[in-house]
């Protein structure tokens, strides 16, 4: 078994600050894939892009200091099962993106919140009250809202993005449950090494090698920003708990914003700015009345958990 972790001193600011880079770097994976499908890259590739830069990087900086202890887990079908979330959480988020502005993507994943605190009642056999019912509901009138099913502004791409969060939201509760026996070194490995392996045989049928300066970028960056904001994320838990952490999550939507206004042209529209906040205070108030009840506050969302 891997030698227990034991978290340094806290330094809230410092993780605080990781946290944000974080945020901003996944928003970068986001852009690099959006940018990926627009140069003509098939969604495939770009996600299997995703987790073999990021298998090699783990493996790099890890195998020497680990060795054998990086591939020991306490439950291999938990990391299976935790790495396959993760994949079509990665897989479906990256086809949404193709036809929806960042902006709607991201306003749809801070709804993972929401569906953990939903989820924990079947999977953890925890109890949520009806105040924590309540805020679900208002949440998810709020991506009613934005996404406006029955108009002609809704595209069936926000059903992915949906279905994107939920796989999040499975990937973190089954993270919680293998983070009491594997080392980060040792999730991430698992992550990496089962999308590669998965994906492997079908990328092949879609390669295509970019054709652009920018594309070589987007292509690189999609892998090495998801690896470097996991590491950031795992610096900043150990200096600092979930429930100082948690709120910064929802700093990423302002990336979002500025990123698909910036390179993509696409600027909010005003029902962005009246749902998205109420999915957000939805989920502000689950991890509010979480911590007053003293339970484990729910993981940060990011748009893909990448």
């Amino acid at each position: 078994m891997p030698t227990p972790f034991i978290p340094p001193q806290e330094r809230r600011l410092l993780a605080i600050g990781l946290s944000l880079m974080a945020y901003l770097l996944f928003t970068c994976i986001d852009s690099s894939a959006k940018w990926l499908g627009q140069v003509g890259i098939a969604a495939v590739q770009v996600v299997f892009l995703r987790y073999a830069i990021h298998l090699v990087l783990v493996a790099a900086i890890h195998l020497p200091r680990h060795g054998s202890d990086l591939v020991r887990t306490g439950s291999m079908p938990l990391q299976f099962a935790r790495a396959l979330a993760l994949l079509g959480s990665t897989s479906l988020n990256f086809l949404a993106l193709r036809y929806l502005p960042l902006t709607v993507t991201g306003a749809i994943a801070f709804t993972v919140p929401l569906l953990i605190c939903a989820l924990s009642v079947p999977f953890l056999g925890e109890s949520v009250g009806w105040r924590r019912w309540t805020s679900i509901a208002v949440g998810f009138v709020g991506i009613l809202i934005i996404v406006r099913p029955g108009t002609d502004a809704f595209h069936p791409a926000s059903l992915l993005s949906l279905a994107a969060a939920l796989c999040t939201a499975f990937y973190m509760l089954l993270t919680r449950r293998v983070s009491g026996f594997d080392s980060p070194a040792t999730s991430q490995f698992y992550v990496g090494i089962v999308a590669t392996v998965l994906l492997l045989p079908v990328v092949v049928f879609f390669w295509t090698w970019p054709s652009t300066l920018d594309g070589w970028i987007a292509f690189f960056a999609v892998g090495i920003f998801g690896f470097a904001g996991h590491q950031l994320v795992t610096v900043a838990a150990g200096l600092a708990p979930a429930s100082v952490l948690a709120p910064f999550a929802y700093f990423q939507i302002i990336f979002l914003a500025l990123s698909s206004w910036l390179l993509f042209n696409q600027p909010p529209d005003i029902w962005l700015y009246v749902g998205a906040p109420i999915v957000i205070g939805s989920g502000l108030y689950i991890w509010l009345r979480e911590r007053k009840l003293a339970k484990p506050v729910p993981a940060a969302p990011s748009i893909d958990s990448h």
